[in-house]
């Protein structure tokens, strides 16, 4: 173990997207957990840490995690029943693993914990409640909703974070962020060139009333589970970059975990179906570095009494409450 390092469990981990994040950014990363045997294969196939296959709701996993004596407990509970992909609907089983997360930081106690997850989540009961059992085990906490076009990313993909420390005041990270901020959005062709060989690409909307073709020079969309061929009866969007020819087409597997910021020597293997879940599901590298070079910053602040503080928690117990930001609208409601 590496004394200058800060000791780290990721929960929930996929395929490593936030553990290499924050690997990349200086922290040491002790173990990762997660259930779903083709995203530990990736993992295992990737890091030289261990990624163990837990049930992270039960009161098994709890004494093993602290057992561990991390200093940053990482991770992003499944967000479908929040996700917008998904139904919504945060009664359905799933959210209360954000709970089974609270209460493993409650019991472990690192002095950091860093949570991601889809925006919407800022409006369900299931966070209230998570941040009820975080706030009475001692932490302040910061949240805001990044925009990963803005952290490093090539992609206009909205992801909450949530982020605590032991003692601390609330709001303490904001400061962080804002001053990390690009100000511009990063675009597919600032990441990856002409490295693709297209300039417009197809990726299948929702519904037609959505366009399907985009520019290499803007931001991708949020990557998804689905990346289906271009359908002969597509009939155009007026918002469509191109028209459909042969110079356009959808991207590969290899080439959307490049847009999540997976470096070229990640190795993944696995079923085609299975990829595309683990790719769409991870959290970018470089969002995840982009937190922990932020939280990297104002621990040596900390230590250095540097640090300025943003005044008090925005997030009200209140449901009727709304999650209010003061970051710029550029960040949060593109």
């Amino acid at each position: 173990m590496n004394k200058n390092k800060i000791r780290t469990v990721d929960l929930f981990s996929g395929c490593g997207g936030m553990s290499l994040g924050f690997q990349n950014a200086g922290f040491e990363i002790a173990a990762a957990f997660d259930n779903w045997q083709p995203a530990l294969e990736v993992y295992r196939d990737n890091f030289d840490h261990p990624i163990y296959n837990f049930d992270l709701g039960n009161e098994e996993s709890k004494e093993f995690i602290k057992e561990l004596n991390p200093n940053l407990i990482i991770g992003g509970p499944p967000c479908q029943d929040f996700s917008s992909a998904g139904k919504r609907d945060d009664t359905l089983g799933r959210a209360d693993l954000t709970i089974s997360y609270a209460e493993i930081v409650r019991i472990v106690k690192p002095k950091y914990f860093v949570m991601e997850n889809v925006e919407r989540i800022k409006k369900s009961k299931i966070l209230k409640e998570a941040i009820k059992i975080l706030k009475s085990a001692g932490y302040g906490i910061s949240m805001e909703v990044l925009d990963a076009s803005y952290c490093g990313v090539p992609q206009a993909r909205k992801r909450f974070f949530m982020v605590g420390s032991l003692g601390e005041n609330d709001d303490f990270l904001l400061p962080y962020f804002s001053k990390n901020l690009s100000k511009e959005q990063m675009t597919i062709f600032d990441y990856l060139g002409d490295s693709l060989g297209v300039e417009h690409y197809y990726r299948h909307p929702r519904s037609y009333k959505r366009r399907g073709v985009f520019s290499i020079h803007e931001p991708s969309p949020t990557i998804r589970g689905v990346n289906r061929p271009i359908p002969s009866g597509y009939p155009g969007h007026k918002g469509d970059t191109a028209d459909v020819s042969d110079n356009v087409r959808p991207l590969t597997i290899i080439e959307r975990s490049y847009i999540q910021t997976f470096p070229k020597d990640f190795i993944l293997n696995g079923s085609k179906t299975n990829l595309e879940q683990i790719i769409r599901n991870a959290v970018p590298v470089q969002l995840g570095e982009f937190v922990a070079r932020a939280l990297n910053e104002y621990i040596k602040d900390k230590k250095e009494n540097k640090v300025k503080h943003n005044g008090q928690l925005r997030f009200a117990m209140e449901p009727e409450i709304k999650y209010e930001s003061t970051m710029p609208n550029r960040v949060n409601c593109r």
